[in-house]
């Protein structure tokens, strides 16, 4: 790949009256002079512009689960390829990708794919699709934007797992590109994105209520719970309550257990039975499909029918089992259409993880 490309051009910002350039990508507007960067540190000012570093660098790329990513009802059993670059836009204390997402090093980017060997790799796998994740793809958006139009060129779906922390302008053109997306939302109140993640729960909520109402993208929630954070009855009820009256319940919502990681060591993990907590609070919500990752529950991982209880999806860790599902994407037992984008049968990929390699292609 020629080195040109470390340097992209983009074009959500604008000049300042002071002679530094405003980056317009995400609600944190950096305002830069020559030779800064960011706070995510992959986009930077150079020669009066904003440019992108890591168009075609990955950290690596691995074939994955789909439910991995969390995605329950988007195309379950499936392959997906995954890949991320470094940086991030928001300063999670908590980080659990803390090695890529809070890397300023260039060599953690050691693996290089220009948009069309990675979705012929993609077809070559058999993955359905490919996800912009490890790093939150918000932040090399051209570069996802350029994949994702390659990957639709062979008919391959493509999933962003964001942190929705993007401005209203380029949130419109990134999520055209997007046939589905996990949002994690860190938790619900403005002192926990404050404090643990220097960032404001606000934009993220219209993301969630501009995926919701005004793009045909299937989006599903996840929330990793820190035990005194962000995991006590009031906050959980609210956020839950949240979705059910703002996005409507057939939402799908994870709640994931914390690991101690990054600046966070001393926190201890979370109790599987604060995630089995949560997702009672979430279902007496009135919420239709709640989960819990990172533990091992096979109740908490599988999908039921809200309407008759039937089991639909069994899932143990990411292994399917039971499929209750019929060939239009309802219920076998009463009929009842179940959200999601679902396919007459299930994928058989099951929990491997395949790390690839990717040869590029000359374009």
């Amino acid at each position: 790949m020629s080195t040109e490309l470390t340097s992209y051009p983009t074009h959500y910002w604008h000049q300042l009256d002071d002679g530094r350039v405003q980056c317009d990508l995400c609600p944190r507007y950096c305002k830069l002079r020559d030779g800064q960067r960011g706070l995510c540190f992959v986009r930077g000012c150079k020669n009066q512009q904003i440019k992108l570093y890591t168009w075609g660098r990955s950290s690596g790329f691995c074939i994955d689960p789909i439910e991995k990513k969390p995605l329950n009802h988007f195309l379950p059993g499936t392959p997906v390829l995954s890949f991320g670059t470094a940086g991030c836009n928001l300063t999670c204390k908590f980080c659990q990708n803390w090695d890529m997402s809070k890397s300023r090093q260039m060599d953690t980017l050691a693996d290089r794919a220009n948009p069309r060997s990675l979705a012929e790799t993609a077809e070559r796998y058999g993955c359905r699709s490919v996800a912009f994740t490890y790093n939150d793809p918000v932040i090399f958006m051209e570069y996802a934007l350029d994949v994702a139009a390659a990957c639709h060129e062979r008919d391959i779906r493509t999933v962003a797992v964001s942190a929705g922390y993007i401005c209203p302008e380029p949130r419109v053109e990134f999520y055209q590109a997007m046939d589905a997306a996990n949002i994690d939302l860190k938790g619900f109140s403005e002192r926990f994105y404050r404090k643990l993640c220097g960032a404001e729960l606000q934009p993220v909520l219209e993301t969630l209520q501009y995926l919701r109402w005004e793009t045909d993208v299937w989006f599903e929630i996840t929330t990793l719970l820190i035990p005194d954070q962000n995991d006590s009855d009031a906050e959980l009820e609210a956020q839950c309550r949240w979705i059910v009256e703002q996005l409507g319940p057939d939402v799908p919502l994870h709640f994931s257990a914390f690991h101690p990681d990054f600046k966070m060591l001393d926190t201890p993990p979370t109790p599987p039975a604060t995630l089995t907590r949560a997702r009672e609070i979430g279902l007496a919500c009135g919420l239709h499909y709640v989960y819990t990752g990172n533990v091992h529950d096979r109740q908490g991982g599988s999908t039921f029918c809200p309407g008759c209880g039937a089991l639909l999806i069994e899932r143990d860790w990411y292994q399917l089992g039971h499929w209750g599902l019929n060939g239009r994407g309802g219920c076998r037992d009463c009929g009842r259409t179940i959200a999601g984008r679902f396919e007459a049968d299930p994928g058989h990929w099951g929990a491997q993880r395949q790390p690839v390699r990717i040869c590029n292609r000359a374009d």
